[in-house]
């Protein structure tokens, strides 16, 4: 265990007692969410992020179990001093529905029969998964997400969420991911699902009291999609043409190659942690997948409010850049706060789990909070509105500013002058300051987010904003010079 993990953890499980309705009109009853969490939730209740697991992943994203080899999954973004830090933030990650790590999927017990669902388990979707995860976090008693964080059907989720939960996350960082799938990724996706059904162990998904399980059909279906997660450069990197325990061809059906006897560790492997029914639910939530509307991405993400930061993998030919940024284009046609990544990697699609030094960058950089406090001026000229309006005038040129806050003499916020104003007096003949200033003043206070209030300044056309206490008394001022800098 090294020192910058979150140590020994356990995974918890969560009960809903409220039948979940799902996309397809059907509903479950008596679901159970698997979770981990690292960190704490503050008592404001602010710092909590959300990380959405990949098709076969769980709950399980950092630390170690009891007697693991390894820890979890994302253990290299999720620690003490790591860009998500558990030290500043509550973690939350949760095993998806329809999983077979804990969650209620195709291998739990139906209530209604006191079997395994299996095929009667009805079909879901990524909004069904997201759903479940929405009343995990309202658990917490969490009115807002810091941020929500996933790759892959992870990023999918975090779409997702965008979406149909806008005001819920402050931030989201889908990566490796796309707004709909397409024909290729649901094609793979398919000739997986056929590979369990032609295993005549899975008995039309009834296995699960027979002994057997399909393990030649899951072990091809991981197979088949292991091979999109990795690049050609990688593949032919880690093993080249190399044969496998042996010096020359043997000119038969037995393994020959790295590459084989790889990818059939791959699929064994698989088998012994994961229910064949869970992936073929789990792939086709992928395949229905689609956050168009009318046919218009620009349409279906128009009501997202988070800062965005999308990310892909130059070597990703499973979810290539060029989906990421359709995304990144309808975001920005909608106005929202986006930028845009793209992890330089060999490691192909996968390059989300293993890319540690890039990640940590890019999380680190994204979640930095800035407030108000961090660029203030805190020598501020203020004046009373007693005033004449020369007077204004002549110490706006002698402080050169455009912006004077108006106070009591206890330097609390009445109102604000600014050059427009002044030029509005001579226009009306006003001599006095509480006839032109602005008294409807829009204010801040130091501990606001910088983001907030550069998009409350954009959306009310403001250029300067005063701060003040909690006793409106003036702190300081912001300007949009100040925030532009920073951004730049």
């Amino acid at each position: 265990m090294i020192k910058e993990s979150v140590g020994i953890v356990e995974t918890k499980y969560f009960n809903i007692s409220e039948p979940i309705e799902l996309d397809s009109g059907e509903s479950l009853k008596e679901v159970t969410v698997a979770y981990e969490t690292y960190g704490e939730l503050n008592k404001e209740k602010s710092n909590a992020i959300l990380i959405c697991h990949a098709l076969t992943g769980d709950a399980h994203a950092a630390g170690w179990h009891e007697g693991d080899k390894k820890p979890g999954w994302w253990e290299i973004v999720i620690g003490p001093g790591k860009a998500l830090d558990s030290e500043k933030y509550f973690i939350i990650c949760s095993n998806v529905l329809g999983g077979c790590k804990g969650t209620t999927g195709p291998s739990s017990i139906n209530p209604d029969t006191g079997k395994e669902y299996g095929l009667e388990f009805p079909v879901i979707t990524i909004k069904d998964m997201v759903e479940v995860q929405k009343r995990l976090v309202d658990s917490f008693g969490i009115n807002q997400l810091a941020a929500i964080i996933g790759g892959s059907m992870g990023g999918m989720q975090v779409l997702q969420w965008m979406v149909t939960y806008p005001k819920m996350m402050k931030k989201a960082i889908p990566i490796a991911t796309a707004a709909m799938s397409s024909p290729q990724q649901i094609a793979f996706n398919a000739v997986g699902r056929q590979s369990i059904f032609s295993d005549p162990n899975w008995n039309g998904g009834n296995y699960y009291k027979t002994g057997e399980i399909p393990r030649n059909g899951l072990s091809l279906a991981r197979m088949i999609a292991h091979i999109t997660y990795l690049s050609d450069e990688s593949m032919d990197i880690k093993f080249g043409r190399g044969l496998q325990d042996k010096d020359e061809i043997s000119y038969d059906f037995t393994v020959d190659f790295q590459v084989e006897s790889y990818l059939k560790h791959q699929g064994e492997s698989f088998v012994k942690r994961f229910d064949a029914n869970s992936y073929l639910f789990i792939t086709k939530a992928v395949d229905l997948f689609d956050l168009t509307v009318n046919n218009s991405l620009i349409d279906g993400l128009k009501d997202v409010e988070a800062k965005t930061e999308v990310i892909s993998v130059d070597s990703d030919w499973l979810y290539p850049t060029e989906q990421s940024m359709e995304i990144v284009t309808a975001l920005n046609a909608n106005d929202v706060e986006v930028s845009f990544s793209e992890i330089k990697s060999n490691y192909g699609h996968d390059a989300f789990l293993l890319e540690k030094g890039q990640l940590n960058y890019i999380f680190s950089k994204c979640l930095a909070d800035s407030v108000v406090e961090d660029l203030m001026m805190e020598e501020v000229v203020t004046i009373k509105e007693n005033v004449d309006v020369r007077k204004a005038a002549q110490l706006m040129l002698k402080k050169h500013v455009t912006h004077i806050p108006v106070v009591t003499d206890d330097y609390k916020l009445i109102g604000i002058v600014t050059s427009w104003d002044l030029s509005k007096s001579i226009a009306t003949n006003s001599n006095q300051l509480k006839d032109i200033m602005t008294t409807t003043v829009k204010y801040c206070h130091a501990r606001d987010s910088i983001e907030d209030i550069a998009r409350m300044m954009r959306k009310f056309d403001i250029s300067c904003l005063p701060v003040v206490d909690e006793d409106m008394k003036v702190l300081g001022l912001i300007t949009t010079d100040q925030i532009s800098n920073l951004l730049s």
